[in-house]
């Protein structure tokens, strides 16, 4: 019986050996092709970075695509790998297709925002630093993830918007476009001189070296308000200058009717009491 045990221990032992002996090269293999692999694909890496940003300097639009590349050059160095150690690679594959095909039922919602980034960077409706209204939010773009974009508002707040709700949704891009147009709604007392009261108007706007001579400032007689002419001033800026000459020039405007003493009115009614039976006794 010990003997029997000392040669069954001795063949297992032996067999150890033997696999061992076969396992340990692939195993370096493996090392090897990991180790190189990985300096390849930062070679590679890097070269698309470079090629991307000669081409488009968008930032949002290098970091994806060089997200996808590296995954897929990932990928393909695990399945030479497993190659090299013996996995039976076409099973692997098989199994990895039936695991993304779940997953992908599971996330069909991630899988639509994947989707609506893609095409956010292929159409580029707008990119990092644009001013956009999109799904009820106004603000300055952060960042345009494979996901979701991310903005912060003008009080300083951050917003995330998953990117396949903004892909399908009304998009107002307040950047893309040098110039703006600023629109003012001045209303002046019945009795005034709209003649006089639009030379004013475009006397403050000539003294603004913001506002651009072409297309020149415009003012039209509007509507006939409750309790005032209404009038609409038009006049186009650089589009970083908009909001400051708007309240700049609100301000200016307001100061130059009072100093040629045109009224600014505001809401006014006349009430009148009838008593059919005659005045009310005290």
């Amino acid at each position: 019986m010990e003997n029997l045990n000392a040669e069954t221990l001795q063949s297992m032992y032996d067999q150890g050996v033997a696999l061992l002996w076969d396992i340990i090269p692939s195993i370096l293999y493996a090392i090897l092709i990991y180790i190189v692999g990985k300096m390849i694909i930062s070679f590679i890496l890097k070269s698309v970075k470079k090629v991307i940003a000669t081409r488009n300097p968008d930032p949002s639009l290098t970091n994806f695509l060089v997200s996808v590349v590296s995954a897929v050059l990932y990928i393909l160095l695990f399945l030479t790998i497993a190659y090299t150690v013996g996995i039976d690679v076409t099973s692997f594959v098989a199994i990895l297709g039936a695991a993304g095909l779940a997953i992908g039922l599971a996330l069909q919602g991630s899988l639509a925002n994947f989707a609506g980034g893609v095409l956010i960077l292929l159409f580029k409706p707008f990119k990092v630093g644009d001013v956009i209204e999109g799904q009820g939010h106004l603000g300055v773009v952060e960042s345009i993830d494979i996901l979701y974009t991310k903005m912060h508002s003008f009080d300083n707040k951050d917003i995330v918007i998953p990117n396949g709700a903004l892909a399908n949704s009304d998009i107002i891009n307040m950047s893309n476009k040098p110039t703006r147009r600023a629109d003012f709604n001045v209303g002046v007392a019945y009795g005034t001189d709209l003649k006089k009261a639009r030379e004013i108007i475009l006397g403050v706007f000539a003294k603004d070296e913001r506002v651009h001579k072409d297309p020149a400032p415009v003012v039209f007689f509007n509507n006939f308000g409750d309790s005032s002419l209404d009038l609409v001033i038009r006049v186009w800026t650089d589009a970083a200058n908009l909001w400051p000459v708007y309240f700049d020039n609100m301000e200016a405007m307001k100061e130059a009717f009072e100093a040629n003493d045109i009224e600014i009115p505001f809401p006014q009614r006349d009430v009148n009491h009838f008593y059919p039976d005659g005045k009310p006794q005290a």
